[in-house]
């Protein structure tokens, strides 16, 4: 019954609108890494956020200097990305203004802007995690199986960092390190694009890890 129950939540959300909410950010700096941070404080404010399905917490963006934190700017927002139903913007819409603390830094969130997902034919993730998979061959193996049980069709690439080696990342969650990779998938139809923008690949979309945007026209943001 509870496995019936799933499927029909994971079809209903298959069907639904998406929607990006975003908020502009007053403040000054963060910690480089900060998805797990950025998730407990939105958690503290709307504890609801917890419970929910799909719902995706882009990190903010902002310039490295490299000393592990980044400085905001005015393109600094912080992303909700959920289905387009009254009672999910309601768990979501009370940040409107509020403070989060992350820790000793501190941002206030303006009031909303609502945008529809467009569909692109190639996309970018900062970070994917796959559970088990910290290689980078096997986790792109494992990544492309994923895409092919979501029916998406399109052309997989683990991006490279400066040294000419696929970009590594990590993600701390209290203790502990999440090892994962950049991916890029490109070549997508109008369907396939909106429905990786829904779903995403691996896990931790709400610490920021495999969601999906479109690549940037510049690369000056380094996305915590």
């Amino acid at each position: 019954m509870l496995t019936t129950d799933k499927r029909k939540t994971e079809t209903d959300l298959l069907t639904t609108p998406y929607v990006e909410l975003s908020f502009g950010v007053i403040g000054e700096t963060l910690p480089a890494d900060h998805g797990y941070g950025l998730y407990s404080a939105i958690v503290h404010l709307c504890p609801e956020i917890h419970e929910q399905e799909g719902i995706s917490i882009l990190t903010i963006p902002g310039e490295p200097n490299r000393k592990g934190k980044i400085h905001l700017s005015k393109s600094s927002r912080l992303r909700i990305r959920l289905p387009y139903e009254p009672e999910k913007l309601a768990f979501v819409l009370p940040l409107a203004g509020q403070k989060l603390t992350i820790g000793s830094h501190s941002i206030q969130l303006d009031i909303p802007q609502i945008f529809p997902l467009r569909p692109v034919d190639k996309l970018r993730s900062r970070i994917v995690t796959i559970k088990k998979f910290q290689e980078a061959e096997p986790f792109k193996e494992a990544a492309q199986r994923q895409l092919d049980a979501r029916g998406i069709r399109g052309n997989l690439i683990l991006p490279l960092n400066e040294e000419g080696e696929p970009s590594r990342k990590t993600i701390k969650i209290k203790t502990y390190w999440v090892v994962g990779f950049s991916l890029a998938v490109t070549d997508l139809n109008e369907q396939d694009s909106i429905a990786l923008q829904k779903r995403g690949l691996g896990g931790k979309h709400r610490m920021g890890c495999g969601i999906f945007t479109p690549f940037p026209r510049a690369w000056r943001f380094y996305d915590a």
